[in-house]
């Protein structure tokens, strides 16, 4: 069975066109993991990890603590750890 070009390029197109959805459905579901996981370490729910929040609730943000927290304020937020996850 032979694929004519025409459709061929046609679904090429359509793959290409659903492709940056298909990421942002990636980054809307590693943003909602990442604000629930979040929400739970937020132990006194200021808005604010501190590092010894992120060691018991969220490993990976503590390992990676001092770079998360650029500003070097001793804190991260649900915005840093979400552009760094988004680089």
């Amino acid at each position: 069975m032979e694929f004519p070009i025409k459709k061929l390029v046609m679904l090429a197109m359509v793959i290409f066109s659903i492709s940056p959805m298909l990421s942002f459905a990636d980054d809307s579901s590693r943003n909602q993991e990442i604000t629930e996981r979040f929400a739970a370490a937020d132990k006194n729910h200021d808005g604010k990890l501190t590092l010894a929040e992120a060691q018991a609730g969220m490993p990976r943000v503590a390992a990676h603590f001092s770079i998360i927290d650029a500003d070097g304020n001793g804190y991260v937020t649900l915005a840093e750890i979400e552009a760094m996850a988004n680089r």
